[in-house]
């Protein structure tokens, strides 16, 4: 009897791990991505980022988890900050309660979290935790928080950027001049070659009429002289007139008579 009860013991756990197994099997794993080091300023607050990566979207089954290891120790950490079900929940470290707050979007996948009135004493390490079923991550990723005097901050590279920027946008605008200057000389020289480029055609319709030369009173003058000289017989009428005083048609005396003699000196 007691080793029938051993057996039944048996199968329910192998079929207990079998399916644990298969869970695991079927799980698929979360990208979780952190920077590596964050440096802030002593006195301020720090924003400590997290996002990840998961085929099935956020819900209300998606678990955040935020741990705490102080610098040099050997512990696995303390939870700080705990999200589920769409809820934030703070942990129950005295030292960082009321001052951490949920900073992130679960919709976009963002699971960040900032932490309130920073102190040397914050220095250590922070990690993120995400669980999406059926994604899980089975490892977290983790943050070094360095804070350090406003004077001990590293370069900012959003100088740099700027810079880049500028330096990017000015050399297009120089390369838009360069070719609308050479647009606009084209276009000059096609309008150019178009307006002289008909062998003078446009010139000469463009040019004045050209008059016949205007004779001066001079030149008149010299061919009136130039005539020939002497008298210049006019046209002469002639007349027959009737001197017997009878009446009828026959004419018994006549005389040419000249009725008009024209005479023309020139």
């Amino acid at each position: 009897m007691a080793a029938a009860r051993v057996s039944v013991s048996w199968c329910g756990l192998c079929l207990l791990l079998a399916a644990v197994l298969c869970a695991v099997h079927n799980a698929k794993a979360l990208e979780i991505h952190v920077p590596n080091e964050l440096f802030v300023e002593n006195g301020t607050y720090a924003k400590l980022p997290c996002s990840f990566k998961s085929t099935d979207n956020p819900g209300n089954t998606t678990s955040v988890t935020w741990t705490y290891t102080e610098e040099g120790s050997s512990s696995s950490g303390h939870v700080i900050f705990h999200y589920i079900g769409g809820r934030p929940f703070t942990g129950q470290v005295h030292r960082f309660k009321d001052r951490v707050t949920w900073a992130g979007d679960i919709s976009n996948r963002d699971v960040s979290i900032k932490i309130d009135k920073i102190t040397f004493k914050d220095n250590g390490t922070y990690s993120c935790s995400v669980m999406n079923p059926p994604d899980i991550s089975f490892t977290p990723k983790q943050i070094k928080l360095r804070v350090v005097e406003k004077d001990n901050l590293p370069a900012s590279n959003v100088p740099f950027l700027v810079g880049i920027i500028c330096a990017v946008i000015g050399g297009l605008l120089i390369i838009a001049l360069i070719v609308f200057a050479v647009v606009i000389t084209k276009k000059k020289r096609a309008t150019k070659n178009y307006t002289g480029g008909d062998g003078g055609q446009t010139e000469s319709l463009m040019s004045p009429v050209k008059q016949p030369p205007r004779r001066s009173p001079s030149d008149t003058k010299a061919l009136v002289t130039g005539a020939p000289s002497g008298t210049v017989q006019g046209p002469v009428i002639y007349a027959q007139l009737d001197h017997s005083g009878k009446a009828g048609n026959q004419i018994n005396k006549s005389e040419t008579v000249v009725y008009a003699d024209i005479r023309k000196n020139c």
